[in-house]
């Protein structure tokens, strides 16, 4: 109700300038009450236990800033970044824009962060704090070596994260979506790993994750699946922003850059469809694109996701939608008579 009667007056404002606001709010909230553990909407994935399935999506706390303040909105994990080697700007503003006819964001940010010493940082000093914590890396603009910085950006965030996502499909830098071909992708996978076990002593680590973006072809999707297993990797999450444009009614339609929320969703699902049988079930995947409800959580869970993210839906709904979702998806599971959310993954 009190998102309801600010929104108004935040969306007079740029959208990046009204992001940078609910950043600082969150940093002045009381710390907020965490999902348990060991509740009815409880996940592992990749040998980590979720208090429940909704995350926060990349892209909201780009610097590592709010981690804890997400958690306590009720969220089950956050992920923050994506955080690169050296701070960078990104592109050139504006470079944020709400679709409100749409319930759209169109973002052209281009990895703007202020780097991964400052994040490393942050994140050193949350201490013992807990919570899931995944960790979004990517290389800079102007990186004459990008899987070099994706390795380095694995030493140095390894200890923080409880999972380290690989994000190759920003369409925001200039080439980073050629890392998604098959000879590249393997190579870079291959540093990472490596890199992982630098960082640990030589094993274990945190599981590796995958962000593909939504725009891909039969066999970019056969063959990117066929790496991630063969790297066993520990999820592909499905799927970033889209280059293409559905039907839209906003004057910012024609804005360059991804777009998300509403318009994704359908694609994002059939992507994360064709993934599912694309490694036949064998990978847990991350649905992320478009969810704004519980129905769309649970719409991608019966699709083949263990996990589900959002970030774009809050810009609309507020912070209250964490909570909103997660208790639908509760009572979703218990109409469909699943006793776990594991049960209901894969069964749509």
């Amino acid at each position: 109700m009190v998102y309801a009667l600010l929104r108004p007056a935040l969306f007079r404002l740029d959208a990046e300038r009204a992001h940078g606001l609910a950043i600082r709010a969150l940093k002045m909230l009381p710390a907020g009450r965490r999902a348990g553990p060991g509740g009815p909407l409880a996940v592992e994935v990749a040998g980590i236990a979720f208090p429940n399935p909704l995350g926060m999506a990349a892209g909201f706390d780009k610097d590592a800033e709010v981690p804890d303040a997400l958690l306590g909105l009720g969220f089950g994990f956050a992920e923050v970044g994506s955080i690169t080697p050296l701070s960078q700007a990104g592109n050139p503003r504006p470079r944020l824009f709400r679709l409100g006819e749409d319930r759209a964001v169109i973002n052209r940010m281009g990895f703007n962060n202020r780097g991964a010493a400052a994040a490393a940082e942050r994140l050193r000093a949350r201490g013992g704090r807990g919570g899931v914590i995944g960790i979004n890396i990517g290389a800079n603009k102007d990186s004459a070596d990008r899987i070099a910085d994706y390795a380095m950006m694995t030493r140095l965030m390894a200890p923080f994260a409880s999972y380290l996502a690989v994000n190759i499909s920003s369409p925001n830098t200039p080439g980073l979506r050629a890392l998604q071909d098959e000879g590249a992708l393997a190579a870079l996978l291959d540093a990472v790993i490596a890199a992982r076990g630098e960082a640990q002593g030589g094993a274990g680590g945190p599981p590796v994750f995958l962000k593909v973006a939504p725009d891909l072809q039969p066999a970019d999707i056969d063959a990117i699946a066929r790496i991630a297993l063969d790297r066993k990797l520990g999820a592909l999450i499905v799927a970033n922003t889209t280059i293409s444009r559905p039907p839209l009614q906003s004057r910012l339609a024609g804005e360059a850059g991804g777009l998300s929320g509403a318009p994704l969703r359908d694609l994002a699902q059939q992507r994360l469809a064709d993934f599912r049988k694309a490694t036949g079930g064998a990978l847990p995947l991350v649905g992320v694109g478009g969810v704004a409800s519980a129905g769309d959580a649970w719409a991608r869970i019966r699709a083949g996701a263990s996990l589900v993210q959002l970030y774009s839906a809050m810009v609309y709904a507020g912070p209250g939608i964490a909570r909103a979702v997660t208790h639908g998806l509760a009572a979703l599971m218990r109409r469909d008579g699943f006793g776990s959310i594991a049960e209901a993954v894969g069964s749509g």
